[in-house]
Order: structure tokens, then C-alpha cells, then sequence
């Protein structure tokens, strides 16, 4: 039977392996509640209506409506997650660049990487009784770097307690907006320089003039074969140079930038503004098998100080690294020596 009502909240919750709201879905099953007026909300949200706490909209309750009880006060960290979280994936390009994301328990990974030869790349037909040809997958001798990146909250309960739950909130979706930009400066680094620093991305050689054309980056798109070119990283200066070629300034591509922000998808490939590639510099990957992203848990808090202490110094941070796949899959155009 459904008991949201009478869970017992404990900050040891957050302690759990899946997190907090992980621990309340195993002593809260969503599923006893299909065909009532609460399907459709997870067991954290279940709790916030237990409390009638508004985070959002019109009807917002103040900060301290989640510290009118002990009970209550221990919603306040997954609150402040999921916050953060919604920043990270408002701003969050990593996605449209990422292959494949692992998450893992510690702190000590090693990814695996194949680097087939051209030939390997060919799979040439194999005559009766003769070897197959091998692809080698191997393990990493390096360990995949991870970073921790986060902010320090610092608030006094006073300053706060009667600020709006919504406004609040957009205070901590920007703090996710800054771990997401930080996150892709990292995961540039990689497509760049590799995990270890020694697998430099092959560079295509470019029009000597040194202003971007055409035929630039068709060299790119060719360069990546027998990949697909299907994401262009760039950032401010160069991505307007693409914007300004005459082969992607034709009227439907003008209506689209122009009514909705959606960049030009130059060949197929979607062209991405990330301020943190190097000036004159453009990359292009096949996303499908370029990166991937590794986690040690998700956005992580300081739930005894967000409960106990509140708000006072509470850091917000996570922990990510970055890896190439197949080094072939990334390439650089350098628009100016």
C-alpha cells in the first residue's frame, strides 16, 4: 500500500548508492500509484506534496518552507541537485559530442581504445580457409583523468529564508550552467591533445590564405572518412566565419539561425558554438564513437550542511572525465598558422 505519507526522512538517505531519491523509490514504488491522482511523480516529489511545498510557479513557497520540520529539512539537498541538475542540462552541449557515458563507483578508470589501420578499416573479403582479419581492443596503460568541478554555496539562512523558492532556483540552475562549461572545456582538451596528452587530434591542412572556405571544410569531411563528420566545434570567431560562407547563407538556412538560434548544419554535420576551442580552430568528430564521458556519481552536495547547518558553505560539485574511443574519429581544422 502506498505510505509516502509516513516515510521517516533521514539524511542518511543521500548516503545510498543511487542517491537519495533512489532510496525513497525502494520504500515508495511509483507503480502502486498508477491510476491515481499522483501518477506521474517520482517518490521525491510525492514527499514535496506531503509537505505542500510549491517549488516553482506562481504559488512558489518560500526558502524555509522546507526547514518547518526535521522531516522536511532533509528534502532541501535533492532539491538543491536537482536544481543544479536542470542547469547542467539547459546549458549542456556534451550530448551532441559524447558517445557513450560510464559511470563508476571510484576514482581509478581505464578506458579501452582501438586504433584499426587503414587496411583493418577496409574489411577486404577473406578467402575460404584463410584468417580473418583482427580488431584490437585494449586497455588504456594510463588512467582516465577526472575533475572535480563545482562551486561553494555560501548563504546565510536570514539572507535567504524568505527569498522565493523559484528565484532560488535560478540562482543554482547557474551554478549548472558553470559545471557544464567546465565540463566541455575538458572534454575539448581531450578531443584535442587525448586523456594522456600524447594522442594529438590529425590536423587538415587549410587554405593558405588563412580565412576559412568551402573547400576547407569539405577537406575536413573528407579527411574523417571512413567516419561521418556529423558535429563541428568551433568557437566564437570561427563559428561566425562558417556562418558567413557564402555556400551557408542561403534562405532557408538564414530563416532558421535568424527565427529560432538554430546554427546551420554545414554537410550534415551540426555546427556547435563552444567558446572554449582554441581561436581559428575548428573540430570536427564523429560523434558516435569520438568520447566518452566517464562519472563518479551524479551532482553531489553537502547534505549535512544543506540540513544541519543551512546553506552555510555547502559545496555543489561533480566529478567527470574524459576519454577518446577511436582516435581517427576527430580531426582539426586550423584556420589561421
Amino acid at each position: 500500500m502506498a505510505n509516502y505519507e509516513t516515510i521517516q526522512l533521514e539524511k542518511g538517505m543521500y548516503q545510498a548508492k543511487n542517491g537519495f531519491t533512489a532510496a525513497l523509490e525502494s520504500l515508495d514504488h511509483s507503480e502502486n500509484y498508477r491510476g491515481t491522482p499522483l501518477e506521474g511523480l517520482d517518490a521525491y516529489q510525492r514527499q514535496l506534496k506531503r509537505f505542500d511545498i510549491h517549488v516553482s510557479g506562481r504559488g512558489s513557497d518560500r526558502v524555509e518552507k522546507f526547514f518547518q520540520t526535521g522531516s522536511s529539512a532533509a528534502l532541501f539537498p535533492e532539491y538543491v541537485c536537482r536544481a543544479v541538475r536542470q542547469g547542467i542540462e539547459q546549458e549542456n552541449v556534451l550530448p551532441q559530442i559524447v558517445a557513450t557515458v560510464t559511470q563508476i563507483e571510484g576514482l581509478d578508470y581505464r578506458t579501452i581504445t582501438s586504433t584499426p589501420s587503414e587496411d583493418e578499416k577496409a574489411l577486404k573479403p577473406v578467402a575460404e580457409g584463410a584468417e580473418i582479419p583482427q580488431t584490437v581492443v585494449r586497455t588504456q596503460d594510463h588512467l582516465v583523468k577526472l575533475h572535480k568541478r563545482g562551486r561553494m554555496l555560501v548563504a546565510s539562512y536570514e539572507a535567504i529564508r524568505f527569498q522565493k523558492l523559484d528565484l532560488f532556483t535560478v540562482t543554482l540552475r547557474q551554478i549548472g550552467a558553470y559545471i557544464a562549461r567546465a565540463q566541455m572545456a575538458d572534454a575539448v582538451e581531450v578531443l584535442l591533445h587525448g586523456d594522456d596528452g600524447t594522442d594529438a587530434a590529425g590536423e587538415v591542412s587549410a587554405a593558405a590564405s588563412g580565412t576559412l572556405t568551402y573547400a576547407d571544410l569539405l577537406s575536413l569531411w573528407g579527411a574523417l572518412a571512413p567516419y561521418r563528420l556529423d558535429a563541428i566545434l568551433g568557437g566564437t570567431a570561427a563559428v561566425q566565419d562558417v556562418l558567413k560562407l557564402d555556400e551557408c547563407r542561403d534562405a532557408q538556412a538564414g530563416l532558421n539561425f535568424q527565427g529560432t538560434g538554430q546554427l546551420i548544419a554545414p554537410m550534415g554535420a551540426q555546427l556547435l558554438h563552444v567558446p572554449d576551442v582554441p581561436d581559428g580552430t575548428l573540430i570536427g568528430i564523429d560523434h558516435t564513437c569520438a568520447l566518452e564521458m566517464v562519472q563518479a556519481g551524479d551532482v553531489q552536495v553537502d547534505a549535512d550542511k544543506l540540513i544541519d547547518r543551512q546553506l552555510e558553505r555547502a559545496a555543489v560539485s561533480t566529478i567527470t572525465g574524459f576519454a577518446k574511443i577511436f582516435s581517427g574519429a576527430v580531426k582539426v581544422l586550423k584556420i589561421t598558422a
